[in-house]
Protein backbone atom coordinates (compact mmCIF):
# COMPACT_ATOMS: atom_id res chain seq x y z
CA UNK A 1 0.00 0.00 0.00
CA UNK A 2 1.33 3.40 -0.94
CA UNK A 3 1.72 6.21 1.55
CA UNK A 4 -1.18 8.64 1.79
CA UNK A 5 -0.97 11.71 -0.43
CA UNK A 6 -0.61 15.12 1.22
CA UNK A 7 -4.35 15.75 1.68
CA UNK A 8 -6.05 19.15 1.47
CA UNK A 9 -9.52 20.14 2.65
CA UNK A 10 -12.00 19.95 -0.25
CA UNK A 11 -14.11 22.86 1.08
CA UNK A 12 -13.48 25.55 3.70
CA UNK A 13 -16.64 25.12 5.77
CA UNK A 14 -17.05 23.42 9.14
CA UNK A 15 -17.59 19.68 9.55
CA UNK A 16 -21.24 19.34 10.59
CA UNK A 17 -21.35 15.52 10.71
CA UNK A 18 -18.30 13.51 11.64
CA UNK A 19 -17.26 10.12 10.30
CA UNK A 20 -19.91 7.53 11.13
CA UNK A 21 -22.03 10.09 13.00
CA UNK A 22 -24.84 10.50 10.49
CA UNK A 23 -26.53 7.70 8.52
CA UNK A 24 -26.50 10.01 5.49
CA UNK A 25 -22.72 10.30 5.74
CA UNK A 26 -21.70 7.16 7.59
CA UNK A 27 -18.82 6.51 5.19
CA UNK A 28 -17.52 10.08 5.24
CA UNK A 29 -18.06 13.53 6.66
CA UNK A 30 -20.45 16.37 5.84
CA UNK A 31 -18.88 19.79 5.33
CA UNK A 32 -21.18 22.83 5.40
CA UNK A 33 -20.91 25.69 2.94
CA UNK A 34 -22.95 27.86 0.61
CA UNK A 35 -24.61 26.51 -2.51
CA UNK A 36 -22.25 27.01 -5.43
CA UNK A 37 -19.08 27.15 -3.31
CA UNK A 38 -16.04 25.62 -5.00
CA UNK A 39 -15.29 21.98 -4.19
CA UNK A 40 -11.58 21.28 -4.57
CA UNK A 41 -9.62 18.09 -5.20
CA UNK A 42 -8.08 16.86 -1.94
CA UNK A 43 -4.99 15.53 -3.78
CA UNK A 44 -3.69 14.96 -7.30
CA UNK A 45 -5.47 12.17 -9.15
CA UNK A 46 -7.67 11.01 -12.01
CA UNK A 47 -11.48 11.29 -12.10
CA UNK A 48 -12.81 7.71 -12.28
CA UNK A 49 -16.50 8.56 -11.85
CA UNK A 50 -18.54 11.68 -12.60
CA UNK A 51 -22.31 11.41 -12.55
CA UNK A 52 -25.49 10.97 -10.57
CA UNK A 53 -26.39 7.29 -10.76
CA UNK A 54 -26.20 6.77 -6.98
CA UNK A 55 -29.44 7.92 -5.34
CA UNK A 56 -29.06 10.53 -2.63
CA UNK A 57 -25.58 11.68 -3.59
CA UNK A 58 -26.55 14.33 -6.15
CA UNK A 59 -23.76 14.87 -8.63
CA UNK A 60 -20.91 12.63 -7.45
CA UNK A 61 -17.21 12.70 -8.28
CA UNK A 62 -14.72 9.97 -7.42
CA UNK A 63 -11.01 10.67 -7.79
CA UNK A 64 -8.42 7.88 -7.75
CA UNK A 65 -5.07 9.02 -6.36
CA UNK A 66 -3.12 5.76 -6.72
CA UNK A 67 -3.72 2.02 -6.33
CA UNK A 68 -4.53 2.52 -2.63
CA UNK A 69 -6.37 5.83 -2.20
CA UNK A 70 -9.47 7.46 -3.61
CA UNK A 71 -11.73 10.33 -2.58
CA UNK A 72 -15.43 10.89 -3.18
CA UNK A 73 -17.28 14.20 -3.33
CA UNK A 74 -21.09 14.02 -3.13
CA UNK A 75 -24.08 16.41 -3.18
CA UNK A 76 -22.57 18.65 -5.88
CA UNK A 77 -24.79 20.94 -7.94
CA UNK A 78 -22.38 20.94 -10.90
CA UNK A 79 -19.37 18.89 -11.97
CA UNK A 80 -16.53 20.84 -13.58
CA UNK A 81 -14.40 17.85 -14.64
CA UNK A 82 -15.19 14.69 -16.61
CA UNK A 83 -14.24 11.05 -16.16
CA UNK A 84 -10.63 10.52 -17.18
CA UNK A 85 -9.55 14.08 -16.29
CA UNK A 86 -6.31 14.52 -14.36
CA UNK A 87 -6.86 16.89 -11.45
CA UNK A 88 -4.41 18.70 -9.19
CA UNK A 89 -4.70 19.18 -5.43
CA UNK A 90 -6.68 22.37 -4.81
CA UNK A 91 -8.22 22.48 -8.29
CA UNK A 92 -11.92 23.35 -8.30
CA UNK A 93 -13.66 20.21 -9.55
CA UNK A 94 -17.31 20.84 -8.63
CA UNK A 95 -19.80 23.28 -7.12
CA UNK A 96 -21.33 22.59 -3.72
CA UNK A 97 -24.96 21.54 -3.88
CA UNK A 98 -27.76 20.59 -1.51
CA UNK A 99 -27.44 17.55 0.73
CA UNK A 100 -29.76 16.05 3.34
CA UNK A 101 -32.48 18.41 4.50
CA UNK A 102 -31.90 20.56 1.38
CA UNK A 103 -28.94 22.17 3.15
CA UNK A 104 -25.77 23.07 1.24
CA UNK A 105 -23.37 20.27 2.17
CA UNK A 106 -20.44 18.36 0.75
CA UNK A 107 -20.29 14.62 1.50
CA UNK A 108 -16.56 13.84 1.46
CA UNK A 109 -14.95 10.42 1.73
CA UNK A 110 -11.41 9.10 1.74
CA UNK A 111 -11.07 5.38 1.00
CA UNK A 112 -8.01 3.19 1.49
CA UNK A 113 -8.17 -0.06 -0.53
CA UNK A 114 -11.92 0.53 -0.88
CA UNK A 115 -12.57 0.95 2.83
CA UNK A 116 -13.75 4.30 4.18
CA UNK A 117 -11.43 5.97 6.69
CA UNK A 118 -12.04 9.07 8.83
CA UNK A 119 -11.02 12.03 6.63
CA UNK A 120 -10.55 14.31 9.64
CA UNK A 121 -7.79 11.99 10.90
CA UNK A 122 -5.93 12.42 7.59
CA UNK A 123 -6.66 16.05 6.66
CA UNK A 124 -4.43 18.84 7.97
CA UNK A 125 -5.50 20.46 11.25
CA UNK A 126 -7.29 23.77 10.84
Amino acid sequence: AGPAPPWRWPAPGPVVAGFGANPAAATGILVAGAAGDPVQAAADGVVVYAGNSLPGDGELLIVKHDETWLTAYGHNSALLVAEGARVRAGETIARLGLGPGRRPLLHFEIRRNGDPVDPVALLPRR
